[in-house]
């Protein structure tokens, strides 16, 4: 029982950091109909320009917590820049285009990201420095760490906020209004461009708290780490219902969950023979599962049909 428990709070956060990035791909998808595959990437910067900040601010005396603080705010702004950047250059002038114009597109958006940090960083992993205290909290035999705290809390503030925001705010309803028929809702005087322009921002500025949370929680970062979380991110926002806000939360959270248990119980079973280092299986079987049984996702497809 403890070895479920256990593996349930590892899948339940990492979960977490899969649903942070699969609601990037889900605002995107719901409001253009397009799969950003460059948003693993954007992922990476954000984790990329905390590392650069943290290191640079590392002689100030700082505390750990106030070091990653600063650094997320930069990297937010960092990648919210890129993400309107990437909207308002590759993808606006390819949206009247064939649907496969803008997915060769993105992939090409994602190959250059990808390359520029290599240039920028290096081919090598780079290291977090311990920012926040060590050891773990247990409780009935359940360990969870400060670290795993923090990123239970703040993605499921940041899921409600945005929740919350495309529900009962007008920009919410200016977003809706748009994924629903981008052309009536200009007639009714939303700036239709300027909607999918923030929603691209605010799906960069999740990226780059995840990407955080991914550097602290596993103490690395390389050029290409967005690769893999994206096309699992991607995975949840399919199992969940890509075009759905909350089916992209419980999809990250079951994600996570298969994986850690899956890899638990496989390592268990085979005597550490086979265990975390197959737990990419499980996210892509699940894939298969989701797109050969039930398409549309867990829960459905919310947003209406394109005219």
């Amino acid at each position: 029982m403890e070895i479920f428990l256990q593996q349930l709070v590892n899948g339940i956060v990492l979960g977490s950091i899969y649903a942070l990035v699969a609601l990037g791909y889900t605002l995107v998808y719901g409001i253009l109909g397009l799969i950003n595959f460059a948003h693993g990437d954007i992922v990476m910067i954000g984790a990329m320009v905390t590392l650069a900040v943290v290191h640079f601010l590392s002689g100030t005396g700082l505390p750990g917590p106030a070091l990653v603080g600063i650094g997320v705010l930069v990297a937010a702004i960092v990648c919210m820049a890129l993400g309107y950047l990437v909207e308002r250059i590759a993808y606006r002038p390819l949206r009247d285009a064939p649907r496969l114009a803008p997915l060769i597109t993105a992939i090409g958006v994602s190959i250059l990201l990808q390359n520029l940090a290599m240039m920028i960083w290096g081919r090598e992993y780079l290291s977090f420095p311990p920012l926040f205290q060590s050891g773990s909290f247990t409780f009935s035999g359940v360990s969870i760490s400060p670290i795993q705290i923090l990123i239970l809390f703040a993605s499921g503030a940041m899921m409600g906020a945005l929740s919350w925001m495309v529900k009962r705010t007008r920009l919410g309803n200016a977003m809706r209004a748009t994924a629903q028929h981008p052309e009536v809702a200009t007639l009714l005087g939303v700036d239709s461009n300027l909607i999918i322009s923030i929603t691209f921002v605010i799906g960069s500025a999740l990226a780059a708290v995840a990407g955080t949370m991914v550097g602290a929680y596993y103490g690395i970062a390389h050029y290409d780490m967005g690769f893999m979380l994206g096309l699992k991110a991607f995975t949840a926002a399919v199992l969940g219902g890509i075009g759905n806000i909350e089916g992209a939360m419980l999809g990250g959270i079951l994600l996570g969950v298969i994986e850690s248990m899956g890899a638990g119980y496989l390592g268990a079973l085979t005597g550490g023979v086979f265990g975390s280092n197959y737990q990419d299986v499980f996210a892509f079987f699940v894939l298969i599962l989701v797109l050969v049984f039930r398409p549309s996702g867990l829960l459905g497809e919310q947003v209406g049909e394109r005219p």
